[in-house]
């Protein structure tokens, strides 16, 4: 069987594939069972485009530029892909990841109807809460952050924020936060109920999206986003899914946090109880509930990784000049375990992977 790793890209050509396939896949590097999920009706899926206005807000940011998109022919080449792209998301807004797009674009809506808040409260496992920390400072105004056991406290507290380590994870966290009176809550995940911030929040990460197309010299074959609620993999469905020929689009989470893969094969979301892992941003054990339409109806596949094979991308990355996170480097974990499963795809095919986040310091 002819090595590649598209693992979606062309799964409409390949004959006798069912509507949905779940199976245990074999990491060939580590000589594991890998857990996925493909779905070929998703290609036909369709939503809106998202709000055009988002880019013009973030362009009048001071510190805002756009991160590269760093081709890599070595991996192709290694892989039998035509082009290799990683959208490098490990410096922005002067944060080492991409969460201020979404934060700065919901604060900025929200404080337009609340303009007298003097707090803003969060829930987060990483890089949110020291986004919305940082815009905080930036505004003159105070920041709460809720974190579950196992997140480093010093980025956040470090951009003047309170900090308070609770004792659970990050769904605890999450409804800490909610209950904290006399702030403006500022939330990555939705619930019923609390749906207009998260969504301000989706529709700031589209300016990553609005980018890459202006970067990509190609149309992208396969994007591959990392998830924990499913934030960012609906600003990527949305903006992918609006147009008529769409990428596929795959999900990578933690094996040890799984709950985007899990809800897909229930059919429905889900919660599930997370361990302790590595991609810590990505530890999250049920699906935002604004995302859960988008993640059912547009995600063509969705894969779960160790963190022993999110290890190996960083390093990979690494030594290929892209600083990476555990989180941003599940992306190319979750492509090289699911390489072999559609060998029908070769050195045409563009594959774009989005790390998140720079390496831990």
């Amino acid at each position: 069987m002819a090595g590649t790793s598209l693992v979606l890209v062309g799964y409409r050509r390949l004959q006798g594939v069912p509507a949905c396939h779940d199976r245990w896949v074999l990491d060939p590097e580590n000589v594991t069972e890998i857990p996925w999920l493909a779905r070929p009706a998703a290609r036909t899926w369709r939503c809106p485009p998202p709000p055009t206005a988002v880019r013009a807000f973030h362009r009048t940011l001071p510190d805002y530029a756009p991160t590269p998109l760093t081709e890599l022919p070595t991996l192709a080449r290694e892989l039998n892909l035509g082009r290799v792209f990683v959208k490098d998301e490990s410096s922005r807004l002067g944060l080492p990841a991409f969460k201020a797009l979404g934060a700065t674009w919901a604060i900025h809506r929200a404080l337009a109807d609340a303009p007298h808040t003097t707090t803003l409260v969060t829930a987060t496992d990483g890089n949110h809460g020291r986004a919305v920390a940082r815009t905080a400072r930036q505004l003159g105004m105070q920041a709460h952050v809720f974190i579950p056991q196992g997140v480093d406290p010093a980025p956040i507290a470090a951009e003047g924020a309170k900090v308070t380590e609770v004792d659970g994870d990050y769904d605890t966290a999450v409804r800490h936060a909610a209950e904290t009176p006399d702030a403006l809550l500022i939330q990555d995940t939705a619930w019923p109920g609390y749906e207009e911030i998260p969504a301000w929040i989706v529709e700031g990460y589209d300016t990553l999206c609005a980018e890459i197309d202006e970067q990509l010299p190609a149309e992208p074959d396969l994007i591959v986003v990392p998830v924990g609620v499913g934030s960012l993999a609906q600003a990527v469905i949305t903006h992918y899914r609006s147009r008529p020929n769409a990428p596929a689009l795959m999900s990578v989470e933690p094996d040890s946090a799984a709950c985007v893969l899990e809800s897909l094969r229930h059919g429905e979301p889900v919660s599930v109880t997370t361990g302790r892992t590595t991609m810590a941003g990505l530890n999250c054990g049920t699906p935002s509930s604004i995302a859960w339409p988008y993640l059912h109806g547009g995600l063509d596949a969705a894969i779960a990784v160790t963190d022993e094979a999110s290890a190996r991308a960083a390093a990979e990355l690494a030594a290929l000049g892209v600083d990476s996170g555990p989180c941003g480097a599940a992306p190319l974990a979750g492509l090289r375990a699911a390489r072999h499963l559609l060998p029908d795809l070769g050195p045409d095919s563009v594959a774009v992977l989005l790390n998140t986040e720079g390496a831990h310091r």
